[in-house]
């Protein structure tokens, strides 16, 4: 098991460090695992001028997978667009060919408290966004900035999206749909966007190999606003590249912190990168503040999707849920009179719940 151990900026390196020690655990099981670093983004820049270094790049391609920490942070906002912090991660997902975004949002029971939304609208969430991940306006051609006939500063960006890329999410949508309650919902703009009306037209196509699951479809504005009046109507999503982005953060917010999503960035052969999906938190990095668990729970879905042992993915997501029931948190999931723990000693938790489960 090749793992590429990529911490990034901020708080990345605390929590992959976390991520690591339960990997340590299985390594001591006998788990044939396998580490190397690198750098990217900011740490990239720093130490290669570039976000994402040739050294990184040959890491990640030559390994089975990827974990991720986070990237970015204000004292690379003045650098050029293609040297900032989040062209690496952009790059490795463009050169890994990462073209399907898993993005679950569950409310753990213990957290119901720390959610924005009334217990008896979000209690018992669970639901999988499946973003489509290296086409889209990201990476629509032509892009830039120009001055218009009268001398205005414009930008501009495509949407694009060709047949085959809509057709292999679309699959990989319905797949995780027909594994869990076989409901499947697909977001897009059809009413205004020529991209979306062929989005419908072949997610529709599609459909017809999976007669088993029900397809609806959804615009996004309506799909933002049923997400917080109703969201435990939603099974999985699937949707293109920038509305996936947005609905995952808002999404994440459901389970009560952006700091409990993991994501898996996958290829077609299972090929993962591995990432929380929250940033990089310059502000309080350094201060043993920062939440783990969702680097962690990355763990247990690299386990999952490249490596086949749902086992060890389970005895991974369990520990969490026993640390959390044991009421500590840390304080962007802290709601009332529990234990306010640092990101070290969640990570105590969880190992201690893994030795002992």
């Amino acid at each position: 098991m090749k793992i590429a151990i990529l911490p990034g900026d901020g708080i990345g390196p605390e929590i992959v460090r976390e991520a690591e020690r339960v990997l340590d655990v299985f390594a001591s099981e006998g788990l044939p695992i396998e580490r190397a670093r690198g750098a990217i983004g900011g740490a990239g820049y720093e130490s290669a001028r570039h976000p994402l270094p040739p050294a990184t790049l040959d890491l990640a391609q030559a390994a089975d997978a990827v974990l991720l920490g986070a990237v970015g942070g204000p004292r690379y906002d003045a650098l050029p667009r293609e040297l900032r912090p989040e062209q690496g991660i952009l790059g490795l997902r463009k050169a890994l060919a990462l073209f399907a975004n898993l993005r679950p949002a569950l409310l753990y029971p213990e957290l119901a408290a720390s959610s924005t939304l009334k217990p008896e609208v979000i209690a018992g969430l669970d639901l999988v966004i499946v973003r489509e991940l290296t086409g889209d306006i990201y990476f629509g051609a032509p892009r830039g900035r120009r001055s218009n006939a009268a001398g205005e500063r414009e930008g501009f960006d495509t949407m694009h999206y060709a047949e085959g890329e809509i057709v292999r999410i679309a699959r990989v949508g319905f797949e995780t749909a027909r594994k869990r309650r076989r409901n499947l919902v697909s977001v897009d703009k059809a009413n205004v966007l020529d991209t979306s009306i062929l989005w419908r037209e072949v997610v529709n196509e599609v459909a017809r190999d999976y007669p088993d699951v029900m397809l609806s479809h959804m615009y996004v504005d309506n799909a933002a606003m049923q997400l917080v009046r109703s969201p435990k109507s939603f099974d999985v999503i699937v949707t293109g590249n920038l509305f996936g982005d947005i609905l995952s953060d808002e999404a994440s917010m459901l389970a009560g912190s952006i700091g409990m999503l993991p994501s898996a960035s996958l290829d077609t052969n299972g090929k993962g990168l591995y990432e929380p999906i929250h940033g990089s938190a310059p502000d309080i990095a350094g201060q043993d503040r920062a939440n783990p668990l969702a680097t962690i729970l990355s763990v247990a879905m690299m386990f999952r999707h490249t490596f086949s042992r749902s086992d060890v993915a389970a005895r991974i997501e369990n520990a969490v849920r026993a640390a959390l029931q044991r009421g500590l948190r840390t304080p962007d999931i802290a709601s009332g009179a529990e234990a306010v723990v640092g990101t070290r000693a969640m990570g105590d938790a969880v190992l201690v719940a893994l030795r002992n489960g």
